[in-house]
């Protein structure tokens, strides 16, 4: 176990059967190394800056039916809601006027936002904010919309693979294409978005040897940023009753992902907040380095349920703020409200 953890460190690699193994024989003393070891790689490259995207949730319509999603389509009791473009230019300047210089957008896969609607939210927002990054998460399209919100002045694209095992992926999402999933994440990178991919730990029917394919498709891929988080069951989902992820787990795969893609941006997840008060300064400690409170009105954030219990939900933008920057310190680290590119763009500029 410690020649395959100096591996990881040293060589960022291991093989399949290498992870499984590493995995299903990790003792609580390996853990807290192979934590520090992946924040010492992370100071490498980003030192102790933790750095802060503002979140407008902006559409809990979804045409998907993912079996884990509150969003997911079947979901009848699900509270929907759009904001018009004018409400999430208003998000956008109290988050300026905040400090952040990074903003995410992100919703359901809502059709009601045409390439057109886009196009003119991200071309509003380059104008009034000419030195802010901005980021879509809005699910699988077309190539051509990628292209004309990439050409409008879109920075950034998140898209989770979700699991890079076929089989799995395809028994989470009835009526999507692992193969178009993985198309749309090839176009992203081609087209020049700094692109995003990740995981969930603790899904049904996950087990070591799927772990093992997320980190290597991720080392293979090597995304700019990677999100992983715990899943965590919803109510009126097809796996309300699942056991879920736990934080220990998820540390434990944000850690080696940080030694495997030494340079990935990677958030510290509300959902590890939510299952743990502690979380995501534990995940800042494991190789973490992102952290993205909510921009979005107060009155609709509980309707973006993806899951159940999200914390934050009452807390004005500028509360949000305040806490993060201050747990952050706490734990030995700095809030950064720069732009907050990947090392190899920042190189370039």
């Amino acid at each position: 176990m410690e020649a395959l953890l100096s591996k990881l460190s040293e060589q960022q690699e291991l093989t399949a059967e290498e992870i499984v193994w590493f995995l299903k024989n990790l003792t609580p003393e390996l853990k807290q190394q192979l934590y520090g070891r992946a924040s010492e790689v992370r100071k490498q490259y980003y030192d102790v800056s933790v750095y802060s995207r503002g979140l407008i949730e902006f559409s809990s319509y979804c045409r998907q039916d993912c079996l884990y999603c509150g969003l997911r389509r079947s979901n009848l009791n699900a509270e929907r809601y759009r904001l018009t473009e004018e409400e999430i230019l208003e998000c956008a300047v109290e988050g300026y006027k905040l400090g952040y210089r990074s903003i995410v957008l992100q919703s359901g896969e809502d059709a009601f936002y045409t390439e057109k609607v886009m196009t003119s939210i991200v071309r509003k927002l380059k104008l009034f904010f000419p030195d802010t990054a901005i980021t879509l998460s809005v699910g699988e399209r077309s190539e051509a919309f990628y292209q004309a919100l990439y050409n409008a002045g879109a920075d950034r694209y998140l898209l989770r693979h979700e699991t890079a095992s076929r089989t799995l992926y395809e028994s989470l999402h009835p009526g999507m294409s692992f193969d178009n999933r993985m198309e749309c994440l090839r176009i992203l990178r081609e087209i020049g978005y700094q692109v995003g991919a990740g995981f969930m730990v603790g899904l049904p029917g996950q087990t070591h040897r799927h772990l093992a394919e997320d980190l290597l498709f991720l080392k293979e891929f090597h995304p700019e940023m990677i999100g992983i988080g715990p899943f965590i069951p919803h109510s009126a989902t097809p796996l309300n009753g699942a056991a879920g992820g736990t934080v220990e787990d998820t540390l434990v795969m944000i850690a080696m992902a940080r030694l495997m893609v030494p340079d990935a941006l990677m958030p510290a997840t509300t959902a590890m907040g939510t299952l743990d008060p502690s979380g995501r300064e534990k995940a800042i400690q494991a190789g973490a380095n992102v952290v993205m409170p909510i921009l979005s009105p107060l009155q609709i954030r509980s309707k973006y349920a993806l899951y159940e219990q999200k914390i934050c939900m009452g807390d004005e933008p500028e509360h949000c703020r305040s806490c993060l920057e201050m747990r952050i310190a706490v734990s030995g680290y700095r809030m950064e409200f720069s732009r907050g590119d990947h090392y190899r763009f920042n190189v370039q500029l």
